[in-house]
């Protein structure tokens, strides 16, 4: 609410009443004025300061509480003593809408709850109807076992089924959608996947990395079919703290679900009510088609950085080089354990990814291609040096998505030098405690989703989820104390503090963007993105990190989630 003259009066204390009118006229305004706060910057010195004044959608200025009095206010919050820090910026998201056919599987605690939802959408759909879902983990299951297509030919005998894992590396169909796809115990591995068999040999309805055999039998959605479902999703991050988002992987093509036309749209329509957001393209060529891929782009007639404050084109991704753990199919320089031989897929050839990247490189586009295994990461490495030392471009800030097993030093020495960059994610050690255990052993699983390690080195880092779990505590929780669900600690020494964990969740995503100059930081003149948090996070115990709740999200100095509204 305004200032009265005699609320100002009051606030400004005993002097003459001509001096407090003087004042007060010439008072300079401000739209929103928050104080008695522990107001963290996220500045090169972590200032932490009381009060902040917001002006026209940027701050103003960040000070003691005397700001509430210098500043005529149309609204000021007293935050008794609440912690404000940047929002934070999620550096690979994936938020696409869904369809009538969907089914949310991430809060689903059992494989009997994942049946009952499936076997309610065929009732819903009727029978022939494909049915789809994500989300599922098998360790969260009190099974503590995958579904298979027999766990979904019971739930739905008359329908298609595909569920895609959590992650997004792995499908599993029941038995009408193997037979759709034409997949079947003499069927061979597909190119860069696997299909699982049962103990009789005959495919168990879980394929990895190659969702695309049971999905491209399922009719294609409209835009418009989905609009709805996307502004939601995207709308349900600023619950979470997140005011700035990297969505990872769009389309060039216009008219397809997923396009950055949607996205324009989007914003078009609801961008003031929304996180901001920098939006990958992938590239938009098979492996092997560089050629096709870098007409398709100049087509395109945008590249990363073209947009505005609200919405913008980001790095060409994810471009996959390999698989992940969640398949498990990451390409790793060391046998999987238990495996011999088996040491997970390559998406590209070196030459491949060579000539891809180069036919970006050259139209001025950035990278942000994910990279698992080591193996992986050392191949996207080089290619990348290579294609740098040929044409040099200063500032290109490529980077590598998600880094999660250490790769040689020559590898990380390459990093250095050629400053290419990395978006981690430190809630994998948490989340995907299961799928490391049963896939790496000694340090390479100590050391998973390093952190210490490559900053030790000199190379940049910021955070993100990959939606697992999206929610940024789960992150600050896993890089402060590195614990995966269990409670087992995995690499203490590659643990950051607080304080180190706050910048790469808030200020750093905005270097990843090329946008450090205008937000990430609680500095005058930068965008007014922030939340307020209930508890301190530099002195509460990291325990309660998974629980805690986000009280405030503000964008451009608008409040645009309030829990207690």
């Amino acid at each position: 609410m305004n200032y009265s003259r005699r609320e100002f009066l009051g606030a400004v204390g005993a002097v003459s009443v001509a001096g407090v009118s003087r004042l007060y006229a010439q008072a300079p305004g401000a739209d929103l004025v928050l104080f008695n706060g522990k107001i963290v910057t996220a500045d090169d010195a972590f200032s932490i300061r009381e009060a902040i004044v917001i002006k026209d959608g940027r701050i103003l200025a960040v000070g003691g509480n005397e700001l509430r009095n210098r500043y005529a206010g149309a609204r000021a919050i007293d935050l008794r003593g609440r912690m404000v820090i940047p929002g934070f910026h999620d550096t690979h998201i994936h938020l696409g809408g869904h369809s009538r056919r969907y089914i949310d599987l991430n809060d689903t605690t059992s494989l009997a709850q994942l049946k009952q939802q499936v076997a309610d959408k065929a009732k819903e759909l009727g029978p022939g109807e494909w049915i789809t879902g994500s989300g599922w983990d098998e360790y969260h299951f009190t099974e503590l076992r995958k579904p298979l297509r027999g766990d979904l030919d019971a739930a739905a005998p008359n329908n298609p089924v595909v569920l895609t894992r959590a992650g997004g590396h792995s499908s599993v169909g029941n038995s009408k959608a193997l037979q759709l796809a034409d997949v079947n115990k003499a069927t061979p591995d597909p190119d860069r996947g696997l299909i699982e068999h049962d103990a009789s040999g005959e495919p168990n309805g879980v394929i990895r990395e190659r969702n695309d055999l049971y999905t491209r039998l399922v009719p294609k959605d409209k835009p418009a079919d989905v609009r709805d479902s996307l502004l939601e999703n995207v709308r349900e991050q600023l619950k979470l703290g997140i005011t700035s988002v990297i969505e990872a992987g769009s389309s060039v093509d216009p008219g397809v679900v997923g396009s950055f036309a949607e996205w324009e749209l989007l914003y078009q329509k609801h961008g003031t009510e929304l996180p901001r957001a920098s939006v990958q393209v992938g590239y938009p060529s098979p492996a092997g088609q560089a050629k096709e891929g870098a007409a398709k782009l100049r087509e395109f007639g945008k590249k990363t950085g073209d947009g505005d404050e609200r919405l913008r084109v980001g790095s060409i991704g994810e471009m996959a080089a390999d698989g992940g753990f969640t398949g498990p199919t990451a390409w790793v320089l060391e046998d999987y354990k238990g495996q011999p031989g088996f040491r997970g897929r390559a998406f590209f050839t070196p030459e491949q990814i060579h000539a891809n990247i180069e036919a970006g490189h050259l139209l001025g586009w950035q990278f942000g291609i994910h990279a698992i295994g080591d193996a992986s990461i050392a191949m996207t490495v080089d290619a990348l040096d290579q294609v740098l030392e040929k044409y040099p471009r200063a500032d290109h800030r490529h980077y590598l998505c998600h880094f999660t097993v250490l790769p040689p030093e020559r590898t990380m020495q390459l990093m250095v030098k050629d400053k290419i960059l990395i978006a981690q994610q430190p809630n994998f050690t948490y989340n995907l405690e299961g799928r490391y255990v049963e896939a790496l052993e000694g340090k390479r699983l100590a050391t998973n989703n390093s952190l210490t390690t490559p900053i030790k080195h000199g190379i940049f880092m910021a955070f993100g989820s990959d939606n697992l779990p999206i929610g940024p505590f789960v992150g600050l929780y896993a890089a402060v104390t590195r614990k995966g669900e269990s409670g087992k600690v995995y690499g203490r020494e590659e643990a950051v503090s607080m304080k180190d964990a706050i910048k790469m969740y808030t200020r750093n995503g905005a270097f990843l963007t090329r946008e450090e100059k205008i937000k990430g930081t609680l500095e005058p003149g930068k965008l007014a993105d922030m939340i307020v948090l209930p508890e301190d996070l530099l002195a509460v115990s990291p325990e309660k990190l998974l629980t805690m709740k986000v009280d405030m999200t503000i964008v451009g100095g608008r409040i645009l989630y309030d829990r207690n509204a």
